[in-house]
């Protein structure tokens, strides 16, 4: 059967682990997708690494409009990243025909609703398995795997970068500063981190999510998102003896008036197994009215792991090349015009407990006012810590766990807490989930 023909935009990391495992497991790939699959042309900027890495086999080019509108190309697969030529590139895929393969997680939660309905104009297919998670299949297994079921909720340790910086400061007691230096010495975090660690990645990631199990169009610009460069070991290690640990998650959920899409550190019981995710692996745990909560591990990065997603797409491709566009799976599960308008809830409006540490003068009468205020605001106390000041101090740290309740009250007393004559500073405040499946 002739081949597909695949044109490769970018043969870095994944690029060049694309092209390693395509090759490895050519005979094993073909037997799948029922024809052979073929890299034929490589666009990229270094076309001399791209020969030496390709071995002279296939056209290489610095010029990665000419793979878009070459004619004998079936697939188009993105591995270039960002916004701006990589959304060029692959409009104009579309617009020549071709089906495309991204990795490109940044692109489809900005721009993924202009891309889909041009795809759906055209006829073809956009794949996107390997832009989160990695290896991990977590796109087929809640558009495909979960389709009985209506989601509940999402919740992902979705970077590695922050998972083990995080790992590096709970197990070694490392400043932040510190764990980030260390990641970005293994290569584990980028020259320029901010991506990662202010937590817009992973809120990339949970946006596609939130779309694939809802319904609802892409709309990264409503989600909340706050990083971990403001986490302290202090806190840490208080979460640690209250019987939690904290993990950056991507939470999106179900709620009766909306939904929630959030990126935020978190404290998770210990005892729950995504709590016990390390250093750069990640996790989903996938919440279903009929199958209860699924999880899904597995290395979220790296050359092999997220190839293996690109050519599971590949096959994916291959296999549904000529079926009627009618009849192949939805980019975002749902048909287009069956895409729900129910709102993304604004932060305030969001249901969680919550974690408060505040540093207070060691006086009496201080936590009475405390707990006063947040019974005013008709916050419940689930647990507290206090830590007596050393010799000598006056100062005293108080932890406070609350029950669930909604955010803008836990504004209010944070508010009226800071201006008490008694507070040192600012209330630290983190959310706090159970994750009960």
């Amino acid at each position: 059967m002739k081949p597909i023909n695949v044109g490769l935009l970018g043969i870095g990391t994944v690029g060049g682990g694309t092209w390693t495992v395509l090759t490895r497991n050519q005979e094993e790939i073909t037997r799948r997708a029922g024809r052979p699959i073929q890299i034929t042309a490589v666009a990229d900027r270094d076309t001399a690494r791209a020969t030496e890495l390709t071995g002279g086999k296939v056209k290489v080019t610095g010029d990665a409009f000419e793979v878009v509108r070459d004619p004998n190309i079936d697939i188009v697969v993105e591995l270039i990243g960002g916004y701006t030529i990589a959304k060029e590139l692959v409009l104009e895929a579309i617009a020549n025909g071709k089906h495309v393969v991204t990795a490109n997680k940044a692109l489809l939660a900005v721009h993924g609703q202009e891309i889909f309905a041009a795809a759906q104009a055209k006829g073809v297919m956009v794949a996107f398995e390997a832009a989160v998670a990695g290896g991990i299949p977590i796109i087929k297994a809640v558009r495909e795997g979960l389709t009985a079921n209506r989601i509940e909720w999402v919740a992902g340790i979705i970077n590695g970068t922050t998972n083990y910086i995080l790992s590096e400061m709970r197990d070694k007691g490392l400043t932040f500063a510190d764990a980030l230096a260390d990641a970005q010495r293994l290569g584990y975090a980028e020259a320029d981190p901010t991506f990662d660690i202010e937590g817009v990645d992973a809120a990339h990631k949970i946006t596609l999510l939130s779309s694939i199990a809802f319904g609802i169009p892409v709309q990264f610009e409503r989600a909340h998102i706050e990083g971990i460069t403001k986490l302290t070991a202090d806190d840490i290690r208080y979460a640690e003896e209250l019987g939690y640990r904290i993990k950056l998650l991507g939470i999106t959920k179900r709620k009766a008036d909306g939904f929630e899409l959030r990126v935020h550190p978190t404290l998770i019981p210990a005892k729950r197994l995504i709590a016990n995710v390390e250093g750069v692996m990640n996790a989903v745990l996938v919440k279903g009215d009929a199958v209860g909560a699924t999880l899904y591990y597995g290395r979220g990065a790296g050359a092999e792991p997220t190839a293996s997603a690109v050519i599971a797409d590949l096959v994916d491709v291959t296999r549904l090349h000529t079926a009627d566009p009618e009849h192949r799976v939805p980019h975002l599960a749902f048909r287009a015009d069956q895409l729900s308008d129910t709102p993304i809830l604004p932060i305030g409006e969001i249901d969680s407990a919550y974690y408060l540490r505040l540093r207070v003068l060691d006086k009496p009468g201080v936590l009475a006012d405390i707990t006063r205020i947040l019974a005013d605001q008709g916050i419940s106390i689930d647990a507290m810590l206090q830590k007596e000041p050393s010799e000598g101090e006056h100062q005293a740290n108080i932890i406070i766990l609350t029950h669930v309740t909604r955010e803008k009250n836990v504004d209010a007393a944070i508010a009226r807490i800071e201006a008490l004559a008694s507070t040192v500073g600012s209330v630290t405040r983190l959310r706090l989930e159970e994750l009960i499946g």
